[in-house]
Parts: C-alpha cells; sequence; structure tokens
C-alpha cells in the first residue's frame, strides 16, 4: 500500500515510498516451498493412506502452518513503508495495530548502510541512521538500494537546509527609510560617498527630486 498523502505535512512531497525488498519475504518463500514437497512426498509414498491418519495430519498442519507464516510475512511486507520525503524520514508498519518512527530531516547526522554478499548480489540491505534525539539510532533492515536511499537523503537533506536559508533570508527584516539614510550619512562620512551623492540617494529614499549634481 502507497504512503498516504494525508499524512503530510502542508508543501511537504513525497521523495521516496518503498517497501521492504522481496528478501524479506524469501524465508517464508522456503518455507512453504518445503512444506508443500513434504507433503507431495507423504503422498507420493503412501497413495492408500497406509502409513495412517497420524503422517498426514502432520504434513497437512505443516503445509497449513507454513502457509499462514507466508501470508504473515506477505501482510508485514506490503504494509511496511520506509518513506524520505522534502521534509522528513518516516517508518511505518502495521495494518491494525500500526507502529512507525519519523526523524525529520534537520536532525540525522549520518546515513550508514551496510550490505552482505547476498544482499549486494540482490540489491537489498540494512539502513541506519544517526540523529539528534532520545533513540539516536535507527535500523531498518531489507531496505530497498541502500546506497541510492542514503544518497537521496543526503541530497534531501542538503535541499532542505538551502530552503531554510532561503526562508530565513526572505524573511528578513528591511531597514526603514530612516535607516538607509543613517547608513548613507555613515558611508559619506567616511568618505565612500560624496555628499552630493548622499543627497541624490536621500532624495530618492524620501520620494523627492534629488537635487542636481554639481
Amino acid at each position: 500500500m502507497p504512503f498516504s498523502q494525508d499524512n503530510l505535512h502542508r508543501e511537504e512531497k513525497i521523495v521516496l515510498d518503498l517497501h521492504p525488498h522481496w528478501i524479506m519475504l524469501a524465508k517464508g518463500v522456503v518455507i512453504l516451498v518445503a512444506a508443500i514437497l513434504f507433503g507431495g512426498f507423504v503422498k507420493l509414498k503412501d497413495p492408500s493412506g497406509n502409513m495412517g491418519d497420524f503422517a498426514s495430519g502432520m504434513a497437512a498442519l505443516f503445509v497449513i502452518g507454513a502457509l499462514l507464516y507466508f501470508l504473515q510475512r506477505w501482510i508485514a511486507w506490503i504494509s511496511t513503508n520506509f518513506v524520505v520525503t522534502t521534509d522528513r524520514c518516516i517508518y511505518r508498519e502495521g495494518i491494525i495495530a500500526k507502529k512507525g518512527i519519523e526523524i525529520p530531516l534537520d536532525r540525522i547526522n549520518t546515513v550508514f548502510f551496510n550490505q552482505g554478499i547476498i544482499d549486494r548480489m540482490v540489491g537489498a540491505g540494512t539502513l541506519t541512521i544517526e540523529s539528534a534525539g532520545e533513540h539516536g539510532e535507527q535500523t531498518f533492515e531489507d531496505v530497498r538500494n541502500p546506497i541510492g536511499v542514503q544518497q537521496e537523503l543526503y541530497q534531501q537533506m542538503e535541499d532542505n537546509e538551502n530552503r531554510k536559508f532561503d526562508r530565513g533570508r526572505g524573511s528578513a527584516t528591511p531597514l526603514s527609510v530612516a535607516d538607509e539614510i543613517a547608513k548613507l550619512a555613515s558611508l559619506r562620512d567616511d568618505g565612500h560617498i560624496t555628499h552630493a551623492e548622499f543627497e541624490s540617494q536621500k532624495a530618492a529614499l524620501l520620494g523627492q527630486q534629488p537635487p542636481p549634481v554639481v
């Protein structure tokens, strides 16, 4: 299931919305296949049921248990989202009972990834995020393309800092006319502009016709 847009802040946008790598389902698939093969083996060895109800019942229970385990892993897979937005890193899992974590980009210090041999072959890995906060370090397993996710996180962290700087610069209080004139007077007194230039720029600030420069 995709991450709901209703959970986003104003002007926040989703950059990455990932389910875990399919390797998360591998154990469930292996157990299910083994159970089916075992059930088939019992059936082939005892087509008439001479081995008794116990062996057949055990095989059936094995298959049912393996199927239920696979369904549990599949539900966990489809209900888990690792999301990177323009403001946060978000992790959510669960359909009925939910849990998750949100890490603001401006609180992330370092992002690590770890890949074993199998992980490298299939493009999966473990991502660890160190942040300034109570929990400090969070580890996420079975992440798709952890190197690409790490790079995207750093890119969004940089973009987020640039947006904060632009907002701060845009919200700076402009100087009043009196402050501007005082600044011009200081430049005049220090010899950086002439008296005529001072009078001309002062008149412009006051909305008057500047006197002719002689």
